[in-house]
């Protein structure tokens, strides 16, 4: 009996490695053939590189390009400061302390994620301009007139890091504050009990310890920061993102933008190099097992009241003050804005924002699971490669995309011309699949990393269990996987569908003709200096994209508790 147990075992072993072989290699190709095929605009910028240099080129080098460095370089030390100050700082009082509204501050202080930066940057225009309520206020007060007195240009490079600086703060906020929850309280009553003051623990235990979080913080939002393009092109601000739209749009040239393009692109690798390379280097490790609840102190005095204003000024520049401006705009404009057009404008949004969202958790699950069945690195690279987009600007993109694009149309124009003596026209340029495309390599990360995070929880062995069972790897996705990670799915959905909602770059350049967004039509009535007109579509975008900062707080509540429950099992 026993022999005839191992020999049926060896059978079924046997032929379960040659489904495994042949249903792995179709994984294999499958996923290889997709990734490489989303990496396309991210190798077109590279190998734009060995294109020959024109003479639009050595304007642009001699000229502009300087300019481009020298204010990105200015306006991300600028956020990296103002974003670590403020992040880190308010992190650590949520945290750490207890004072009035601390509850409320733990999670609004994320509300300002929902907030475009371009949006802001025409907010904070309408409100601190020389017709705005605050200049007008001052004239109307001290009796001042046009010239008789000095007043900061919101439209400047101090300007653009005023805004971008409070806009994307709640990353570093966020990544902090979860390491700090995640740190034992014991470890800090150690180093008190050695001797060190309060502020002595903060600098020489818990930054230490947190400065990975920190450092990933600040690297997202600087890589929102090379990202912008509404913010500094509203500003009048030279820098990469706003040199490649006039090169491609003012001089007409694809070749000179796709190479510019690749510098911003060597920027943005340097950057995310360094990220990994700060993380590899970190020599601050948790030692102990133990994790005890926080126990905030609560303030007293004017100390309380300090944290009380550390936390609610960039609440109240970040979000509060815009969202007023954009609510009052709305309702004074509400005749003009609400009407046909403006449904068509949520329409087109909604619409591709679905679309994409759909197949990015749809290709999301492809690439996790395939990593999960096959575990190879090669797979695991070029998943990573595909997986880049998000760190690269949607204006970057667009260019990788629209090289590739036009280039296939031409060629197959000329074969028909040639052979039927008929033009095909534009088939890809300018359509809905090349729009949805570039949102779909802008965004994959970020449902690809949260559909990861959600196949985390099912163990192996119960795809083991499965598979004896006689499941085939789809039937153990759909009867298993799904209904375990559904949580994490809507996610990676409402956070792919909101990212959508805000980018501008890649929706301005490859949108179809009279095909406008909400983000699109925000931008157009700002460069017409229509900005009360702004406030309808903006005040649109700003409530859909409080959805997932809700989701974000949640994540963050539930990190302590998985923590305390850790330690006492």
């Amino acid at each position: 009996m026993e022999s005839i147990l191992r020999r049926s075992l060896w059978w079924l072993s046997a032929n379960n490695i040659k489904m495994n072989w042949r249903q792995g290699f179709s994984w294999r190709l499958f996923i290889c053939v997709l990734a490489l095929f989303l990496a396309v605009p991210v190798l077109t910028i590279v190998f734009s590189l060995l294109l020959p240099m024109n003479a639009n080129w050595e304007h642009v080098a001699s000229y502009l390009l300087s300019d481009y460095i020298w204010n990105s370089l200015l306006l991300m030390v600028g956020v990296a400061l103002g974003v670590t100050l403020i992040g880190v700082s308010t992190a650590w009082l949520t945290t750490m302390y207890e004072f009035p509204g601390r509850a409320i501050f733990a999670w609004a202080l994320l509300l300002p994620l929902a907030m475009p930066a371009y949006i802001v940057a025409y907010t904070y225009t309408g409100i601190l301009d020389y017709a705005g309520p605050v200049q007008t206020s001052l004239r109307q007060l001290f009796d001042w007139g046009y010239g008789s007195y000095w007043f900061p240009d919101i439209r400047s490079l101090g300007g653009a890091v005023f805004v971008l600086t409070f806009v994307l703060f709640p990353y570093v906020y966020m990544l902090a504050r979860a390491a700090f929850i995640e740190q034992s309280i014991c470890v800090l009553e150690v180093s008190r009990s050695l001797g060190c003051t309060a502020w002595q623990s903060i600098w020489r235990v818990a930054l230490p310890l947190a400065r990975p979080a920190i450092v990933a913080g600040v690297s997202l939002a600087l890589m929102e920061t090379m990202a912008d393009y509404g913010t500094v092109q509203y500003f009048g601000i030279s820098t990469f993102t706003t040199g490649i739209f006039r090169v491609w749009f003012g001089m007409g040239d694809v070749s000179t933008a796709s190479q510019l393009a690749a510098v911003l692109l060597f920027f943005v690798v340097t950057l995310l190099l360094l990220e990994r390379f700060s993380r590899h280097k970190a020599r601050f490790h948790h030692t102990s097992h133990r994790y005890s609840e926080l126990k905030r102190r609560t303030l007293i005095g004017w100390r309380r009241w300090s944290a009380v204003s550390v936390c609610a000024l960039p609440l109240l520049l970040g979000f509060v003050f815009p969202a007023l401006q954009l609510l009052y705009w709305a309702v004074t404009t509400a005749e003009s804005s609400f009407d046909h057009s403006f449904l068509l404008l949520v329409w087109h949004s909604l619409y591709l924002a679905t679309i994409t969202a759909l197949a990015g958790v749809i290709v999301a699950v492809t690439f996790a699971y395939g990593k999960r069945l096959l575990g190879s690195s090669a797979i695991n690279a070029v998943v990573r490669l595909s997986g880049l987009g998000y760190a690269i600007p949607g204006i970057v993109i667009a260019v990788g995309i629209m090289v590739p694009v036009a280039w296939f149309d031409n060629t197959v124009d000329t074969f028909a011309r040639e052979t039927f003596s008929k033009s095909t026209g534009l088939i890809l340029s300018g359509s809905l699949f090349v729009l949805v495309l570039a949102y779909l390599v802008r965004f994959l990360s970020i449902s690809l990393q949260t559909v990861e995070s959600g196949l985390e929880k099912v163990k192996p062995t119960m795809d083991d269990v499965a598979r004896t069972l006689g499941y085939t790897p789809l039937q153990v996705l759909r009867r298993i996987h799904f209904p375990i990670m559904k949580g994490s799915l809507l996610t990676a959905l409402l956070l792919v569908f909101v990212d959508v909602l805000k980018e501008l770059p890649a929706t301005l350049i490859l949108r179809p003709f009279n095909y406008n967004t909400l983000a699109v039509r925000a931008y157009e009535l700002a460069a017409d200096e229509r900005l009360a007109d702004v406030g309808a579509p903006a005040l649109m975008i700003v409530l859909v994209g409080i959805i997932p900062v809700i989701l974000l707080t949640r994540v963050i509540d539930r990190v302590r508790v998985s923590k305390t429950s850790a330690s006492g099992s």
